[in-house]
């Protein structure tokens, strides 16, 4: 590369002497009256120019050609390329005697390491093999623990709801004994209440058995009169509770109407003010629009007399 360099330099050096030394001729022909010619004797001095140049050219050429050839010989030898072993002309001569047979070595009999090659595959397999036996042992072991724990869990699940289910059956039936006693003390409180306020009602429970279970320790009426006496009784009842249900109803209807009424009455009462109101106002807005429609100017109206000049130049302001 050193080389290549220096001459493409010493090229570059040369053309550009030849071409000072041409413009320094230009020159000297052009602007010196003593050697300036023209004519055939210009062009005769351009060719012998032209000729001496093309020799100069073709020199340097050649030296190029000899400098290329230089390099190449001493820094690009063929056996220094990557592919040159494909093209060896030697290479027979410079190969080892066991890798330049002739037969292939996957043939019968041309296998010189294939005990020692089965014999490494049969440990290869039987250590994996071994290898496999343990990681299938380890997931059997796992899946055993698994689902030890999963029963265990399922167990101790059901476990709990079975002891919920208890606590809340026995939970229920502490709110329904509760809940009875509760009634049952209401109803015995409901008759002392009524046995002190209403005199009649212990001669009415007393006449008829059965009808009080708290107070009547008597055995259920048997005979017919009984019997009949007790269903009056029931009848009677339920008349006086449906009687009671529809004067209830009665008063309701009362209170909703009047309700009602009231209301109307309070709307129509609001409504009139309203009417009033609005009367009121209108005849106001009407009233003192007449107002100032008098106060207005007469200019306004078109209507103009002495005295609305006599209002300028009052002052001297």
């Amino acid at each position: 590369m050193q080389n290549i360099e220096l001459t493409s330099e010493r090229a570059a050096r040369l053309i550009l002497e030849r071409r000072r030394d041409r413009e320094a001729e230009r020159r000297e022909r052009v602007f010196n009256d003593k050697v300036r010619t023209d004519g055939d004797a210009d062009a005769l001095h351009q060719s012998r120019a032209a000729g001496v140049l093309q020799i100069r050219r073709m020199k340097q050429k050649h030296e190029l050609e000899e400098a290329l050839h230089a390099f190449r010989s001493q820094n690009q030898q063929a056996w220094t390329r990557t592919e040159f072993d494909l093209n060896d002309p030697d290479r027979w001569r410079k190969m080892d005697p066991s890798d330049a047979q002739m037969i292939l070595p996957g043939l019968v009999g041309e296998d010189p390491t294939k005990s020692s090659r089965h014999q490494r595959q049969k440990e290869q397999l039987r250590e994996w093999l071994v290898q496999q036996q343990a990681e299938q042992g380890d997931l059997q072991g796992s899946a055993g623990a698994g689902g030890w724990k999963y029963n265990q869990s399922r167990e101790e699940i059901l476990n709990t709801a079975g002891e919920r289910l208890h606590l809340q059956k026995e939970q229920r039936k502490e709110a329904a004994i509760a809940t009875k006693n509760y009634n049952l003390a209401m109803i015995e409180e409901k008759h002392q209440l009524k046995e002190q306020n209403d005199p009649d009602y212990v001669l009415e429970s007393a006449a008829v058995p059965g009808f009080s279970p708290s107070a009547d320790v008597r055995p259920p009426p048997k005979t017919v009169e009984q019997v009949i006496r007790f269903q009056k009784y029931q009848i009677q009842e339920k008349k006086r509770l449906e009687l009671e249900r529809k004067q209830e109803e009665e008063r309701f209807d009362r209170v909703r109407l009047d309700s009602a009424r009231a209301a109307l009455l309070m709307e129509r009462r609001q409504a009139r003010i309203s009417k009033q109101l609005r009367r009121q106002l209108d005849s106001t807005n009407v009233h003192l629009a007449q107002t100032h429609k008098q106060q207005k100017p007469d200019i306004e109206r078109g209507q103009i007399d002495e005295s609305f000049f006599s209002k300028f130049n009052t002052c001297s302001r």
